[in-house]
């Protein structure tokens, strides 16, 4: 699990550099408390990043969030103009999805069999989950544990669970190579649903906040409600909650940890800005 290994310094530079005067920290400082050589730090950090640790220090600052906050207004306003269509790309990656009915809803998983395991990911150790129809799961942890797979098997209390990686390997696989074509199958309340459909329109490198998702799929008094429903994602980073921030620009919750958040943000600007440049 070479990524998830990487993953793990990463977390620990990030905590650093989210101390008390860490984004002003240099390179040596990084490594030397990471029991690290400056050159083995740069390398394995540019090569997760795609940017060099002081670049990337840049897009953890609450002021690249309030930037983004208002540069990607147009961009996600455009977006849902075209319409929630059960597709959305991400550069490479076709994403499709089918939702669930209310009535299968209603049954909470009663005649779904859904396969998973624990796959290697740039975010650690992640439990990939899927049913005939595509991915229906995807959750991190700092190791693999029985307690993220009951958390997440709760969430559908009647399906049946089969220990099957070679089963959901092509669709984690696809998500996070960023290529081919991912299929999602959602399973959640129609409300949640909406809320995950716009969330799929929010672009890489991009973030939206609670109250323009509200705007977009009810009232903008409903921020909280679809707080809720973010926070009720199961397929983490495909499924992409972790592009919502509160108005302001703050980080808000997360239901793998900040940390993951605030790496998946950077990961993701990066390589956004890479694309751009290119």
């Amino acid at each position: 699990m070479e990524q998830s290994y990487h993953y793990k310094l990463i977390a620990r530079a990030i905590a650093l550099i989210d101390a008390p005067g860490g984004t002003a920290r240099r390179l040596d400082d990084l490594a030397a408390e990471l029991g690290l050589s400056p050159a083995h730090f740069q390398r394995v950090f540019s090569g997760w990043a795609g940017v060099s640790p002081k670049r990337y220090q840049q897009y953890l600052t609450i002021g690249h969030a309030r930037h983004l906050l208002k540069a990607r207004a147009s961009t996600f306003d455009t977006a849902l103009e075209l319409g929630l269509s059960g597709q959305a790309r991400l550069h490479d990656l076709f994403l499709r999805w089918e939702a669930m009915t209310p009535g299968d809803y209603a049954k909470r998983g009663e005649g779904v069999t859904i396969r998973h395991g624990w796959f290697d990911s740039p975010f650690g150790p992640a439990l990939g989950m899927a049913t005939e129809r595509g991915l229906c799961g995807l959750a991190f942890a700092d190791a693999p544990d029985d307690e993220t797979l009951a958390d997440m098997s709760r969430r559908w209390p009647k399906a049946r669970f089969l220990a099957d990686p070679s089963a959901a390997a092509p669709h984690v696989d696809a998500a996070f190579s960023r290529k081919g074509e991912a299929r999602l199958h959602m399973m959640g309340t129609p409300f949640q649903i909406k809320v995950w459909e716009a969330l799929l329109q929010v672009p890489q490198g991009q973030v939206t906040s609670y109250g323009d998702v509200a705007k977009t799929v009810c009232d903008a008094r409903a921020a909280r409600a679809v707080g809720t429903a973010v926070g009720r994602n199961p397929i983490g980073f495909v499924i992409p909650c972790h592009r919502v921030l509160r108005g302001g620009g703050g980080l808000g919750g997360y239901h793998w940890g900040l940390v993951r958040k605030r790496a998946m943000l950077g990961w993701e600007a990066a390589r956004a800005d890479a694309v751009t440049q290119a």
